[in-house]
């Protein structure tokens, strides 16, 4: 896990990249990277990389990047973990191929030295990496399928940068801080800003599951090599049912596991009472791993509540053997944090900070791995909006089409104030007549209509006719599949699972240096388990999760009421009275606002840089 940048100057009329600016946007990154860094400049010195290193896989000299291959001609700064790179490793070797390194990095250059751009079909893992062709004069850049791991582009006709943060982009100095009105739209749509924007116009995202190549001529198109939607609407349609699926599904999911484990350091867990983090303990045990220190997460405002996780994760380290970690955190705690919490966000988001805390408590207890459980309700449709979203939308699609309803429902919602109980009711037809309004409504922070509340008329009338969550949303939504559960999932997985959770993820993580693993978000596990997917009902999937280990978990904890890993946040931040009700529980608009003022100097988005 580490931090990359790098400067193109493609443009023969563009100056040299700029060394200041190299080095001022790699060491913006030192979190990621504490162990080691470096820099590489070509022999035309048109092309400059720079690396920041966390040594995890290889801990020795040999690892260190920007790396070369034997001959000199390819150079890769990479940022992630190839899970597969032992079998790979010893395919090469048995065709007489040297390694100079234990490293995944030096599989990555012997990849690519071999297919090319097709290389990225032979990969499992999280990955963000630049690989530079010296004779060729061209640079190929990927990000994995399920966009675990960050990658950020800016392009001004001259020179082609990139970064694994946006701040890292910003602190060389050269790009400009000109904020996006689609990205400040999309975050308070959202609660975070959806990928490929980013709140900044001159800079945007890889999209997940892409390539790019940018030569001589300047940058090509990203090119799409793998779609998290497109195996959830294939795997639809050859569905696996019955004890088969069972079986499948725990060896799938033992064999993901066992992937995630590869380290040359102590690979510890974030645990929690729930059914994703109690089974990849088990899971783990299963797969050899004798020492396991788990860490849970407790909080003073939670204690005697559903939310409290603390007794039952204690109950699940005990079941599994595992060293076991409780971690208070308080509003005093938080509030001194808070700065720092700020200062490491990448991206504005309403979430993040249980990330925060659980990272910053393995980084206390001497870990720079942890698994951890996201994803596992995206994949094994443990959300309620699994059940929601195939409910509403039919339900509400006669009456969305009678015309002047929808309008004449949102005017007597608000007149009669309900919106301050849950403002996405006077939205309930605008919106829930669609399969992919109905997702945006479920998961929404706040409505297009309610944002004249907080932004510029200008702001909002260009943002929205730049960016439009119905449209994104259709997208991706693989709608041949007659399967509904495979469609939330995709929808799930592409949105909230890729745009808040796994990116709060990384932020959150590397400002610990701690690296984040997620066995239940591999495109190699999806592939596997997206024909079981269709034929999941109710807590059918996370049933089967919970039985995947060879102890099984507890039945009371699999049945206890589902409360996500909450953090007091509401409670420490903002009154009842202005805080906002949606699907992801009690979030404060003045706690958005307040995270949007840190970025652009003004809570509604458009004040001057900080």
């Amino acid at each position: 896990m580490c931090g990359l940048n790098g400067i193109y100057a493609y443009n023969i009329a563009a100056g040299v990249p700029d060394e200041h600016e190299l080095l001022a946007s790699r060491d913006h990154m030192v979190s990621r990277g504490p162990n080691g860094f470096g820099s590489y400049r070509s022999a035309d010195e048109r092309l400059a990389l720079g690396h920041r290193r966390l040594s995890i896989v290889d801990l020795s000299d040999r690892g260190a990047q920007p790396m070369a291959d034997a001959t000199g001609r390819y150079r890769v700064v990479f940022n992630g973990e190839i899970y597969n790179y032992p079998a790979l490793r010893r395919e090469f070797k048995a065709e007489g191929v040297a390694f100079r390194s234990h490293s995944d990095t030096e599989v990555l250059l012997h990849l690519y030295q071999r297919y090319g751009e097709r290389m990225v079909e032979y990969l499992r893992g999280m990955y963000a990496f630049a690989i530079w062709d010296e004779n060729a004069g061209t640079l190929f850049l990927a990000r994995d399928p399920y966009g675990i791991k960050p990658l950020y582009i800016a392009d001004d006709g001259w020179s082609f940068r990139f970064a694994s943060q946006v701040k890292a982009l910003l602190a060389g100095g050269r790009v400009s801080r000109e904020p996006d009105p689609a990205g400040v739209v999309g975050f308070y749509l959202w609660g975070c800003v959806p990928e490929p924007l980013t709140l900044y116009r001159d800079i945007r995202a890889l999209p997940a599951g892409h390539t790019q190549t940018v030569d001589r001529g300047g940058p090509h198109p990203p090119k799409q090599f793998a779609s998290v939607a497109r195996v959830f609407g294939e795997g639809a349609a050859h569905p696996v049912r019955g004890e088969s699926a069972s079986e499948l599904l725990r060896a799938a999911l033992l064999d993901s596991v066992g992937a995630h484990l590869m380290a040359d350091v102590e690979v510890g867990l974030f645990l929690s009472a729930g059914v994703d983090s109690g089974a990849l303990l088990g899971l783990m045990r299963d797969a050899g791993q004798e020492r396991i220190t788990a860490i849970t997460l407790g909080f003073e405002e939670f204690s005697g509540t559903i939310d409290d996780e603390s007794a039952g994760a204690a109950e699940l380290a005990h079941r599994y053997g595992a060293r076991h970690l409780q971690r208070r955190v308080s509003q005093v705690e938080f509030q001194r944090d808070l700065p720092a919490i700020l200062a490491a966000m990448d991206q504005p988001t309403i979430d993040g900070i249980n990330s925060w805390f659980i990272a910053k408590a393995a980084r206390e207890a001497g870990l720079k791995v942890a698994v951890s459980g996201v994803g596992g309700d995206e994949l094994l449709a443990g959300y309620p909006s699994f059940r929601d979203i195939p409910r509403w939308a039919p339900l509400l699609r006669a009456p969305a089409m009678i015309p002047g309803l929808p309008a004449l429902f949102r005017a007597a919602v608000t007149r009669f104030g309900y919106d301050h109980v849950q403002p996405k009711a006077a939205g309930l037809l605008r919106y829930g007549g669609s399969w992919a309004g109905t997702c945006f409504l479920r998961r929404a922070l706040m409505l297009p209509f309610d944002l004249d509340q907080i932004l510029a008329p200008d702001v909002v009338t260009d943002g929205l006719k730049r960016f439009d969550p119905i449209r994104q949303i259709a997208s991706i939504d693989p709608a041949r599949s007659k399967s509904a559960t495979a469609r939330v999932a995709a929808f799930e997985s592409s949105f909230y699972l890729r745009n808040q959770l796994l990116r709060d993820a990384d932020w959150a993580g590397m400002a610990h240096s701690v690296e984040i693993r997620t066995p239940l978000v591999d495109f190699t596990l999806l592939r596997r388990v997206a024909p079981m997917v269709a034929a999941l009902r109710g807590r059918a999937g996370k049933a089967s999760l919970a039985a995947a280990p060879s102890l099984p978990l507890p039945d009371h904890l699999l049945n206890k009421a589902k409360t996500g890993f909450s953090i007091p946040t509401a409670a420490w931040t903002a009154p009842a009275s202005t805080r906002l009700h949606n699907s992801r529980g009690v979030v404060s608009r003045d706690w958005a606002q307040s995270v949007m003022a840190e970025f652009t100097g003004s809570a509604s988005g458009m004040g001057p840089q900080r």
